[in-house]
């Protein structure tokens, strides 16, 4: 059953995933490569959302776990229900933004790489690295953070110096304009 106004329905209703479906086996965080680092692991937020309380609600936007995840899809391969975390994941974190209570330590780096990937895309069509790394050291003013390897990414042709772009960039912009409303 849908619950209009509770994370879980709001969850089911964004992103289609039936948090209710989830018999807590735990197999999603036994294959989880972050679950040690997480502040709960996969199957505890999918507990978590189930449990529709506004405090444990609050606790799991304000998270490690939500940021932390990498989206791997480990967890769907060992789900025997097939539940899609790394879509709810994503869900909470964009409502974790909207609402103002992203987790500070975990999101500090996280945000401006995501920043810096979508405006990537959104401008080029596909990732320049190179355009990558600078969005993000201007982001976070890590600037000489990783500095020494970046002679050696050169000159094996790991880091092109030219970025690639599509021809179709201005359809692309209207995706990003539509999704972002």
């Amino acid at each position: 059953m849908l619950h209009i106004n509770t994370l879980s329905g709001n969850v089911q209703k964004s992103v289609g995933v039936n948090s209710a479906r989830c018999y807590q086996c735990g197999k999603c965080s036994a294959g989880c490569p972050l679950n040690s680092d997480m502040d709960f692991a996969p199957s505890a937020v999918m507990r978590m959302i189930q449990v529709e309380d506004e405090e444990t609600d609050r606790q799991l936007l304000q998270s490690q776990s939500i940021w932390l995840c990498l989206s791997c899809e480990m967890c769907i391969s060992r789900c025997p229900m097939e539940i899609d975390i790394p879509k709810v994941m994503d869900y909470l974190r964009q409502t974790s933004l909207k609402e103002g209570l992203q987790n500070k330590n975990a999101a500090k780096n996280i945000i401006p790489f995501h920043r810096s990937f979508l405006d990537s895309i959104k401008y080029l069509g596909r990732l320049y690295e190179i355009g990558l790394i600078a969005g993000y050291k201007l982001r976070t003013f890590k600037f000489l953070q990783d500095l020494n390897i970046v002679p050696q990414m050169l000159t094996k042709g790991k880091l092109p110096i030219l970025p690639e772009k599509i021809k179709a960039t201005r359809q692309l912009l209207n995706i990003f304009k539509k999704t972002s409303k």
